[in-house]
């Protein structure tokens, strides 16, 4: 019976163990999309990444704003052109999965002709049919 026991929970820490991996590796593939559609000036494809929602929070340094639709006409005013949006890059720090939910930590950097913003951001992540989604990013 011991060793049964053992064996069962022995299985289910690596199953969790293996669904962790498999779902950071998502989690770094979006993330991945996300820089090559930046880096081809393409804001839509970029947003695939964000959970399509009025729910939807980013925070950033003009405070808190809500909506998958926002988000995209934000990204799009302070960002017109191929220029203004740069060279992205993402180093990802930590990255903690949690069953259906995630956190990323890292830092972001734009190389543009005349200047080189960088910063910090923080994701909240939520496996949203079946798919990794940003639910909340706080950049800044």
């Amino acid at each position: 019976m011991k060793v049964r026991l053992v064996t069962v929970v022995t299985l289910l820490f690596t199953i969790f163990s293996l669904n962790s991996i498999a779902s950071e590796k998502e989690i770094r593939q979006v993330m991945q999309m996300q820089q090559d559609a930046w880096n081809r000036g393409d804001i839509e494809a970029y947003m695939k990444g964000y959970w399509q929602s009025d729910d939807l929070q980013f925070v950033g340094k003009n405070g808190i704003k809500k909506g998958w639709q926002t988000t995209l006409d934000n990204y799009k005013k302070t960002y017109p052109d191929k220029g203004a949006m740069g060279k992205l890059s993402f180093d990802i720090l930590d990255v903690q999965v949690k069953k259906d939910t995630a956190f990323v930590l890292g830092k972001w950097s734009l190389k543009r002709e005349k200047d080189n913003p960088n910063g910090f951001y923080t994701l909240y992540w939520k496996l949203l049919e079946g798919q990794w989604k940003i639910v909340i990013d706080h950049s800044s």
